[in-house]
This record gives C-alpha cells, structure tokens and sequence, in this order.
C-alpha cells in the first residue's frame, strides 16, 4: 500500500526540513514548497493526503488557500502558524481546516496529529463513500452533495467530516463531547463555534430552512440529532 502524501507548505527552510524528516522516518512520503505558487503548481499533478499549511506565506494570503484547498482538494488540511490568537484558530477552522497548531511545537506532535487525522478519515466498516438520504446523495470519494435533479454541490473535507459523522448515527443524539471525541478537537470556545458554523454550512448545502431544519436538528443544551433515513452504498 503506497504511504499516505503530506505536502509542507511554509516559508522557513528549518521548519520545511524538520517536518519532512520526521514525517519521513514516520513512514509518510513528503513533498516540502516555500511559496504557495510552486504549491498550488504541484497540485496540478498530484493530488495529496494531507496538506500541512503555514498562514504566513511571501505570495499569497495563507487563509485564503486554506479555503480554497478545503473546498477543491479534499485532502486534510492543517494549520502550522504562529498566530496564536483565538480569533486566528476560529478562522482557520471556519474558513475548513481541520486543524490548527500553533508554533514552535514538536515534530512528534505533528506526526500524531496526521495520523489521527487519517484515522477518522477512513469510513467505518458499515459505512463506504457513498450515502443516500431524503432526495441526496452524498459522495465522500469526491466532497460533493448530489440533488435529485443530479446538481452537484461541493462540501469541505471538514464539513465532510461532520456530515459523515451524522449519516453514521442516524436519529441518534449526538452530544457535543462525542463530536469533540469524534472528530478529535480540543473542548474550547474555538472548537464549538467551529461546529456550528459546519453545521451552519451543511444545513444551507442541504436546503435546510434555518428557523425549522428538518433533517438536522438542535436539541438545545444535549447537542444534534440527524433525522434523515440513511442507506450507504
């Protein structure tokens, strides 16, 4: 089986050095960039598995290529900055990165938190990387949500992530801490809103009439709960 891809994208040649040798020796294939145009050029070609990516690039605005990465690429993607700022960590996960490490850290850390990543990437046995539910379909293999007119709409790997997370437990409560557990955040002001704001995102994806959601419902102080009929396959 061919090694999982992580791309390092970050200005300083120690920092591209030391993540590559540690993901390396981890047993991940690497490809190391300091500009997001040699970058964004590679993408034409290769398509990676995870995307490690530092805010403050020479060429280009940092979170606006995690937008972008998180809606086209469908591979993980994860912050390295140093903004520390919860307001920065907040937009980084709203804006659809999965995760986000503030410098300086440690290459170990590094090295774990992708393959937690890639653990909870890879569907569950009853699962697979399609799912039907009330008139949709949704495509994990490409990040698209599929209407019954057979309109495409794109969702993020981190929407993605939630959506998956919901048609697996289906009419199920889903309580805060088990997304928390689930999806792999730290418990924090950042983590919680940057839920809502997915689950904000996938209920427009889906039609949803905001003041009456049909199919994913808040309950109020307990978490969510998706009331969708769901068949994988």
């Amino acid at each position: 089986m061919t090694a999982p891809l992580v791309t390092i994208l970050d200005d300083e040649p120690a920092i591209r050095t030391m993540l590559a040798d540690a993901l390396n020796e981890a047993g991940f294939r690497t490809m190391a960039f300091g500009r997001a145009t040699e970058f964004e050029a590679a993408l034409r070609s290769t398509t990676p598995d995870v995307c490690l990516v530092d805010l403050s690039l020479p060429d280009r605005d940092g979170l606006t290529l995690v937008h972008r990465l998180a809606l086209e690429q469908g591979a993980t993607v994860i912050i390295i900055s140093g903004r520390a700022q919860v307001q920065d960590r907040v937009t980084g996960l709203e804006l659809g990165a999965d995760d986000y490490i503030i410098k300086p850290f440690e290459p170990a850390e590094v090295v774990a938190r992708i393959r937690a990543r890639l653990r909870r990437s890879t569907p569950s046995p009853q699962s697979g990387e399609v799912a039907r539910f009330n008139g949709w379909v949704a495509h994990f293999d490409r990040y698209v949500l599929e209407d019954e007119t057979a309109t495409e709409t794109p969702f993020s790997h981190a929407e993605g992530e939630v959506l998956r997370l919901f048609l697996e437990r289906p009419k199920r409560l889903i309580s805060r801490q088990a997304m928390q557990e689930a999806l792999g955040g730290a418990a924090s002001e950042s983590f919680d809103r940057a839920m809502d704001v997915r689950i904000s995102r996938l209920r427009t994806k889906l039609r949803e009439d905001p003041r009456n959601p049909r199919l994913i419902k808040t309950i109020y102080g307990a978490g969510y709960i998706f009331l969708g009929d769901v068949a994988w396959g």
